[in-house]
């Protein structure tokens, strides 16, 4: 396996949930993407998805309109939990709309979503899938199966497809996506729940069967590095070309001098986000704060681990100031 180190590229987050808690607006997300895009120090902006459990601007929708309004990033979901509640079908008529739309941009990170462990949460999202018809416990297995519609109506026409959950013949959905097929990401993150070492394994392996690209969150260096390591190694073992997989970190990042300010505004936004009460420890899971120096030594212990992409959000609420603030004082120390 080569070890070769590949320049890390950077993501935008847009908080389209942040529209409900009044962390930003939608003018406000439609010109942050217009500003990453014309930087140039962006390769791709993302949206956050999920249906109920955490209402926000809809992905797909909101991605269409960032479509029209740049020119360059590509465009994808952080992740799409609503993955397994969504018909296949139809997902591959919008998911190839967007694809048109933004010539050839679209990225779909698919996860298979979950309550986060508060009880409040999981509430909502037991109701979410009860709302669906469909069962929490079937989640891994819709997307996987999702993901193999996906690919079949993106790159036959027509297609047919006999599975557990879906059965079609000789269908079609156009126009094709200009991408054949666009990429499929998975995220997971196995280490924070602390899964038992046969669900590791079963995520390691869907990643590198199924995926085109993984996405993670709250991994200490060393997790990730050790985690990337085998998610590689199951892609070579299923015949897959390894070096093609890229691996993405969703890092949240509040840029400020003062660092205990920094630490208090991440933790208010990350408790609104999630509804949770996060405690010192969650919010250093979740966020690097503080000065800039701080965030680019974190940045840079990342890509030696072996980040390709790091998915930047900020855990703040002048959206704006933030990006202008890593554009001028972060961006150019790496």
């Amino acid at each position: 396996m080569s070890n070769v180190k590949r320049k890390p590229r950077l993501g935008l987050l847009l908080p389209n949930q942040g529209i409900v808690f009044g962390a930003t607006t939608v003018r406000e997300l439609i010109e942050l993407a217009e500003l990453a895009d014309e930087s140039e120090v962006f390769d791709a902006v993302f949206v956050g998805d999920n249906l109920l459990a955490k209402p926000r601007l809809e992905s797909i929708t909101t991605l269409s309109a960032l479509a029209v309004r740049t020119r360059r990033v590509k465009l994808g979901t952080a992740c799409m939990a609503s993955f397994p509640l969504r018909d296949p079908i139809v997902l591959a008529a919008q998911w190839g709309a967007l694809d048109n739309l933004s010539e050839g941009r679209a990225l779909l990170v698919a996860c298979i979503g979950g309550g986060g462990g508060k009880a409040q949460m999981e509430g909502q999202f037991n109701s979410e899938y009860a709302a669906f018809g469909i069962r929490p416990t079937e989640r891994a297995a819709r997307l996987e199966e999702g993901i193999q519609v996906l690919r079949a109506l993106w790159s036959q026409d027509p297609a047919s497809h006999h599975g557990r959950f879906f059965n079609f013949d000789e269908i079609a959905v156009r126009p094709a996506p200009i991408q054949n097929p666009p990429p499929i990401w998975i995220a997971n993150n196995p280490h924070v729940f602390q899964a038992r070492p046969d669900i590791v394994r079963r995520t390691v392996e869907r990643v590198g069967r199924f995926a085109d690209g993984w996405m993670t969150v709250k991994a200490s260096p060393e997790q990730f590095h050790n985690l990337w390591r085998a998610i590689r190694e199951s892609a070579k073992a299923h015949g897959r070309d390894s070096e093609k997989l890229e691996s993405c970190l969703y890092f949240s990042l509040n840029i400020n001098s003062d660092r205990d300010r920094a630490f208090e505004e991440s933790k208010r936004f990350l408790d609104e986000y999630y509804s949770a009460d996060h405690s010192r420890e969650q919010v250093d899971q979740w966020a690097v704060y503080g000065p800039p120096e701080h965030c680019v030594d974190a940045l840079h212990a990342y890509s030696d681990a072996g980040v390709d992409i790091f998915c930047l959000r900020f855990t703040a609420y002048d959206q704006m100031g933030q990006l202008n603030r890593f554009l001028q004082q972060v961006a150019p120390e790496l």
